[in-house]
C-alpha cells in the first residue's frame, strides 16, 4: 500500500456501548440531550422539517429572529434552530451567549476561521480605498490575484465569478464554445456532458444539470439536456461514454463533499484525462470545496498528479466574502472573446484583495503540512473515539474534509452535537456526517470534537431509517 493509499484508507468499526455525559481531558464537562428537534443542518439535508418544534425551545431573541426570518423570507432553507451572532477563531456564539465548536466553517468556506487578524485587516485596508468599479475598468487587487493563481496552479488564464456554481456554469460555457472554435466547420460540434454519481456542482440551471440528486433537479426540468451521469470511480464505463463530437467536457470532484466524502482514485482520475484527451473532450475538475488547502495540498488533484483543462474554485478564498473562480489553460482561454461573457460584480478589489490574504497564508508549506498532520489525527480520534458503534459503518476523507458514514439518518446525531456545543454537517443520502472544519483548528479543538461526538451517539439508538 503506498502513502496514497494510505491517506484515503476508510475504517470500520465493530459495536460498543457509550455513555451519555463524558469529562473531556481538559476539563470540559457536556451532556448530550439525545432528543432535539429535528431541523436540517446541511443543504443536503431534509427539507421537510418542522420549525414549530425549534420555535418552542428557543430564547425570545432567537425566536423574534426566527420567526421574522419565517415571515419575509422565501423558504428554500431548514436552517438550524441557532441564531449566530459573532465568532472568533473555531468558536461560534450565539445571541444567548452559548458558545459553539465549529467544525463547519460555513460549509468550508471559513478556512482561517472566524475573525482572522490579518483577513481583517485586508478587509479594512481596501474598503478605506477602494469597494467595486465592476469590470469595465481594472483593479489592482484583481489583477494581483488572478497572477497569483495563475502562477500556483497548472493554469494559464483565470475568470472571476461570484460563487462555485458561476464558476461551473461559466466552465460550461467555455467548453461548448472552445469546442465550437476548435471545429468551426462543424455543424454540430460536441455539446454534451459528462457527470457523476453523488455529485454536487451548483444550484443553476446549467451546473444543476450536472448535480446527480434528483431531488434538486426534478422541480426545475426541464434543465439543460445532453448530460449523462456515470458511476463515480468506474474508469470503463467513463472511457465509454467519452465520445469524440458528442461530449464537451467531463465534470469531476476529485474529492466529494455534499455527496458524502468519496475521494477519486489516480487511475479514475487518469482514465478520465486520457479518454479527454482522446475524444477532443475537456476534464474540468470541480474544486470548489475540496480545493485550496483542505486537502493538505493546494489543490486537491496534485495528490493524484493529474492535471485539468479547467477548474472551478470559491467557498475559502475571500474568507468568507463572494467569489469564484475559473482557471483554464491557454488551449481553452484562446476560444474565449470579449462579450463571450462576464459579471458585474467577479472580481471586486474588496473581495480579491481579501482572498490574497488567505491565499497568502494557505499557500504557505508549513500550514499545508499542518492540514495534512491535523487530518490524520482527527481520523485518528474518531477510530478510538467511535470505535464499537454499531450505527458507525465507515469513517473516510483526506486531509481535513471527513465523513462518518452512518447506518442510519445522521441528523439525530447531528442535533444532539449541537445541543452539546458542536457544529457539524450532513452529507450523501443523508447518512454521513461530514466534517469540514477551519483549516486553522488545533489538536485540543479537533480532541473536543470527538469526545462530544463520541457522547452523543446514544442520540442514533432506536433511529432505524436508513432513507
Amino acid at each position: 500500500m503506498n502513502s496514497l493509499q494510505a491517506t484515503h484508507l476508510s475504517l470500520v468499526f465493530p459495536a460498543r456501548n457509550l455513555p451519555r455525559v463524558f469529562e473531556l481531558d481538559r476539563g470540559y464537562r457536556f451532556a448530550c440531550r439525545v432528543k432535539s428537534p429535528k431541523v436540517s443542518s446541511c443543504l443536503v439535508s431534509d427539507a421537510q422539517q418542522k420549525v414549530e418544534a425549534s420555535l418552542e425551545l428557543a430564547s425570545r431573541e432567537s425566536k423574534e429572529v426566527m420567526e421574522m426570518e419565517r415571515n419575509v423570507f422565501v423558504g428554500t432553507y431548514a436552517r438550524a434552530p441557532v441564531v449566530i451572532k459573532s465568532g472568533r477563531g473555531c468558536k461560534l456564539y450565539d445571541v444567548d451567549g452559548k458558545e459553539y465548536l465549529d467544525m463547519t466553517a460555513g460549509i468550508a468556506v471559513n478556512s482561517l476561521g472566524h475573525g482572522d487578524q490579518d483577513w481583517l485587516n485586508a478587509v479594512v485596508e481596501q474598503a478605506n480605498t477602494l469597494t467595486h468599479v465592476s469590470n469595465v475598468y481594472y483593479s489592482i487587487p484583481q489583477v494581483t490575484l488572478g497572477k497569483r493563481l495563475v502562477e500556483s496552479s497548472f493554469a494559464d488564464r483565470v475568470f472571476f465569478t461570484n460563487s462555485g456554481t458561476e464558476a461551473n456554469e461559466a466552465a460550461i460555457k467555455f467548453a461548448r464554445k472552445f469546442q465550437r472554435f476548435s471545429h468551426p466547420d462543424k455543424k454540430l460540434p460536441a455539446t454534451e456532458f459528462i457527470a457523476f454519481t453523488n455529485s454536487f456542482h451548483g444550484r443553476t440551471m446549467g451546473a444543476l444539470a450536472l448535480t446527480s440528486k434528483e431531488q434538486y433537479r426534478l422541480p426545475f426540468e426541464p434543465v439543460m439536456p445532453g448530460v449523462t451521469f456515470i458511476e463515480y470511480g468506474n474508469s470503463e464505463e467513463a472511457k465509454k461514454a467519452i465520445q469524440p463530437g458528442k461530449i464537451a467536457a467531463v465534470f469531476v470532484e476529485p474529492i466529494q463533499g455534499e455527496g458524502g466524502i468519496y475521494s477519486a482514485t489516480k487511475d479514475f482520475l487518469q482514465a478520465l484525462r486520457t479518454a479527454c484527451d482522446e475524444a477532443g473532450a475537456l476534464l474540468v475538475f470541480d474544486e470548489v470545496q475540496c480545493g485550496l488547502g483542505r486537502t493538505g495540498h493546494l489543490w486537491a488533484h496534485e495528490a493524484f498528479g493529474v492535471m485539468p483543462d479547467m477548474m472551478t474554485l470559491a467557498k475559502p478564498l475571500a474568507g468568507g466574502l463572494p467569489i469564484g473562480v475559473v482557471l483554464t489553460t491557454e488551449r481553452v482561454a484562446a476560444a474565449i472573446s470579449s462579450g463571450d461573457h462576464g459579471s458585474t460584480f467577479a472580481g471586486g478589489p474588496l473581495v480579491c484583495h481579501a482572498a490574497l490574504a488567505v491565499l497568502n497564508k494557505i499557500q504557505e508549506p508549513s500550514f499545508l503540512a499542518s492540514v495534512t498532520r491535523k487530518g490524520l489525527y482527527l481520523k485518528e480520534l474518531l477510530l478510538k473515539k467511535l470505535e464499537g458503534s454499531p450505527h458507525v459503518k465507515e469513517i473516510r476523507g483526506f486531509g481535513l474534509i471527513v465523513g462518518i458514514e452512518l447506518d442510519v439518518q445522521a441528523s439525530p446525531l447531528v442535533d444532539a452535537c449541537r445541543d452539546a456545543g458542536l457544529l457539524v454537517l450532513t452529507a450523501g443520502k443523508g447518512n454521513v456526517v461530514r466534517l469540514v472544519p477551519p483549516l486553522v483548528v488545533s489538536k485540543e479543538e479537533l480532541e473536543q470534537a470527538a469526545e462530544v461526538l463520541s457522547a452523543c451517539l446514544p442520540s442514533l439508538d432506536g433511529n432505524t431509517s436508513n432513507k
